[in-house]
């Protein structure tokens, strides 16, 4: 009976560790950036320069405000015909940013709307044909900008409102699970 139990407790674990998320956050990059001014609730989860040397952020917006929650439901029924079902399940939002070498300017990579489990509901890539990458200035306290301050390794401080609490503790770390195609 015991070894029957110990298998199934291990079957369980092997389960478990196959279905994590593909792409796991480093916690002591973490940063959580407070709200916005319309009360959504952003975080850093990753920033640097890839191997190219090119500054990127990827940052996460959790739904605190029902008001654009629902709106950006509805958007995605309307114009990616997700079921209400689906669409409603709605709980955050990840952007990556790629940057140019002097930190003034960004570029949307993908944007990726996902559930409570971290399954994604919708996301878009940017930088082919259909969905080109356009470079912008970076508006002052923005996220973009609070990105390109870590990515460029420029002191936080820099930028106007970051959070009082950055530690990696107090960031929610809610795995993400790859869209099956």
């Amino acid at each position: 009976m015991k070894k029957k139990l110990i298998l199934c407790a291990l079957l369980v674990a092997v389960i478990a560790a196959f279905a994590s998320p593909v792409m796991a956050w480093d916690a002591a990059k973490q940063k959580a950036l407070g709200q916005d001014k319309n009360k959504m609730t952003w975080y850093l989860l990753d920033y640097g320069k890839d191997e190219n040397g090119v500054p990127f952020a990827i940052s996460r917006k959790y739904y605190t405000n029902t008001t654009i929650k629902n709106e950006t439901i509805e958007l995605l029924m309307s114009k990616f015909g997700i079921s209400p079902e689906v669409a409603g399940s709605l709980y955050f939002t990840e952007y990556g940013y790629e940057y140019n070498k002097e930190g003034n300017q960004f570029a949307l990579t993908y944007l990726r709307h996902y559930d409570m489990l971290g399954n994604e509901i919708h996301g878009t890539e940017y930088g082919t044909d259909e969905n080109p990458k356009t470079f912008a200035g970076i508006p002052a306290g923005s996220t973009p900008a609070k990105g390109a301050a870590y990515a460029l390794g420029k002191s936080a401080t820099t930028t106007k409102s970051t959070a009082k609490s950055s530690s990696a503790s107090s960031v929610p770390t809610k795995k993400v699970k790859a869209k099956k195609k």
